[in-house]
């Protein structure tokens, strides 16, 4: 279901309420005026149908001016292969960059267990049977 590409924002909350003729779909926090509602749209008639409604898309860019190939023939290649004996662009910076050059700890999953007083699940029950 589409929502209008100008009243959302990327990683933003929606809240879905659904009927069995229709899905409403709300923001979690009021615009200016008070309103929740971003979009409704009638039921989707099977499972993996798209509803969507034209006019959210706009505000989205439409690809107009983004670059395509013809297909008549391949790209050449950007650079000569690894085995030539050169270093990769990609590897040049790494060998330059300071980041690199820095050791990262180490340490068992379980020490941040400790730490914030969780415990895996487990099955195994300890026993406080006394020989």
């Amino acid at each position: 279901y589409s929502v209008p590409a100008r009243k959302v924002r990327p990683r933003q909350l929606v809240e879905i309420r659904a009927t069995k003729s229709q899905v409403m779909l709300h923001t979690t926090v009021p615009d200016a005026s008070g309103e929740t509602l971003l979009s409704s749209h009638p039921r989707a008639v099977g499972r993996g149908v798209v509803v969507k409604q034209d006019e959210h898309w706009d505000g989205l860019p439409t690809g107009k001016n983004r670059r395509t190939t013809t297909g008549d023939e391949p790209p050449p290649p950007r650079s000569e292969s690894p085995a030539s004996g050169r270093i990769g662009s990609l590897q040049a910076l790494l060998n330059r960059a300071a980041a690199t050059q820095i050791e990262v700890g180490r340490r068992p999953l379980s020490v941040y267990d400790e730490l914030t007083g969780t415990r895996p699940f487990t099955t195994n029950y300890p026993t406080n049977e006394s020989s």
